[in-house]
């Protein structure tokens, strides 16, 4: 009962829902997840389950990839297809004067895309899960009140149009966790100067995990108690942190949150001598123990205990 479920996520549910028609399916109560999905997005959901709850920010730390299209000419409230038309021309300063569809090129396009390269600092929508002075900034802007997220510094390290069809772009992105893809493409309408939002978002993959491993959400609860079989297991987990393996007494003193010092350690993993982060501590077997960081000198202190 420890592990993740990466589900392929469908439209209409959001994130919290699907978590909570997972834990019903499988009779498992400890399921999170790793970084939200909007309800109208698709794809790659990753959600540990029992202990695996414990290392969820490492889960959520990768690099996320989407695929997303973006409809030109209308910019809504919620900054994808679900929402109201809305105002869009002074939601930036760099807004450029309104622009025909028509006089729109595949050249203009690629050079608005290539602005938000790099780090960028980029405002969250209105409707999100972001506090505005403790209150969810979804909640304010259903009442109708002001919202403006502070923005936020993202990486984006790709982006790639993929199609120019008439209103339609179409783009693949690689970014860090805790952007914005509903941004992206309200803020490219205001670069362009005709407005725009997401029609379409899919997460094509989280950190290590990928589409073509996920699993729909309706095989997961047709499967029901079965379903547990998926659950990639823990000592599979993070496999890009280099590891020890302790000896039995190393062990102990992990259970317990004690540093492990390098008589407690049987044997290594390879890389562990520029690990600058996080360190996998196993067992003999290769059970996972626990997540430690190196600290001063040689000793290891763990940060997640998982016995």
């Amino acid at each position: 009962m420890h592990g993740i479920f990466i589900i392929d996520k469908p439209v209409g549910p959001s994130s919290h829902d699907v978590v909570a028609r997972v834990r019903r399916a499988t009779g498992i109560k400890r399921v999170g997840h790793t970084g939200t999905l909007d309800p109208m997005a698709t794809g790659v959901l990753v959600l540990p389950a029992g202990r695996a709850t414990r290392l969820a920010r490492f889960l959520g730390a990768g690099e996320k990839v989407y695929e997303a299209t973006f409809r030109l000419g209308t910019a809504t409230d919620t900054y994808d297809a679900t929402g109201r038309p809305a105002p869009w021309a002074d939601a930036l300063e760099t807004a450029a004067a309104i622009r025909p569809l028509d006089t729109i090129a595949r050249a203009d396009v690629e050079a608005a895309l290539a602005e938000f390269r790099g780090s960028i600092r980029q405002s969250p929508p209105p409707f999100s899960a972001k506090r505005v002075a403790g209150t969810r900034a979804y909640a304010l802007a259903r009442r109708r009140a002001p919202v403006a997220p502070p923005p936020v510094v993202v990486t984006v390290h790709e982006i790639e149009l993929l199609a120019f069809e008439g209103t339609r772009v179409s783009v693949r992105i690689v970014s860090s966790p805790g952007f914005y893809v509903r941004s992206l493409g309200h803020d490219l309408g205001v670069r362009l100067g005709c407005g725009a939002h997401a029609e379409a978002i899919r997460r094509t993959r989280s950190g290590g995990f990928g589409i073509e491993v996920a699993v729909p959400l309706d095989t997961i609860e047709a499967e029901g108690l079965d379903a547990v079989e998926r659950l990639v297991p823990m000592a599979d987990l993070l496999p890009q942190f280099p590891g020890v393996v302790l000896t039995e007494q190393g062990a102990r003193r992990a259970a317990h949150g004690n540093a492990i010092r390098p008589a407690d350690v049987a044997g290594r993993v390879d890389g562990l001598a520029q690990a600058g982060g996080p360190v996998r501590l196993l067992d003999r077997e290769g059970g996972l123990l626990g997540i430690a960081e190196p600290g001063t000198g040689p000793a290891l202190h763990p940060v997640v205990v998982l016995v």
